[in-house]
């Protein structure tokens, strides 16, 4: 039996396949595993090269980025550790040595 996946709404784990739509008998939410499909490729955050990142991943900055409200610049080829991903407009949360705490746009970065 395949593992069906869980309400987009909700998220409850009680889903159930009524022929080609998956209902949800909590929320009472229907979706088609096309419109799952097309939600769970939207929820991937990618570098600039196209390959997806996970928490944990190392990054290397592609462009250099001015720092808001300082004069600091983080400068091409800044290697960046241990990232978390965060959902918005800046979906990277990093810390940046001699910079500290700041959030990155996964658009200027790739995967090491």
């Amino acid at each position: 039996m395949s593992q069906l996946p869980p309400c987009p709404q909700c998220t409850s784990e009680f889903t159930y396949e009524d022929g080609a739509q998956l209902v949800c008998p909590e929320c009472g939410h229907e979706w088609s595993e096309t419109e799952a499909a097309a939600a769970e490729s939207e929820k991937m955050i990618r570098d600039a090269n196209g390959n997806e990142l996970q928490d944990g991943d190392s990054v290397t900055v592609i462009k250099d980025l001015k720092v808001k409200g300082s004069s600091l610049v983080v400068k091409v080829g800044t290697k960046v550790k241990s990232i978390r991903l965060v959902g918005g407009d800046h979906d990277i949360d990093c810390k940046i040595d001699g910079i500290g705490p700041m959030k990155l746009k996964s658009e200027f970065v790739k995967k090491v």
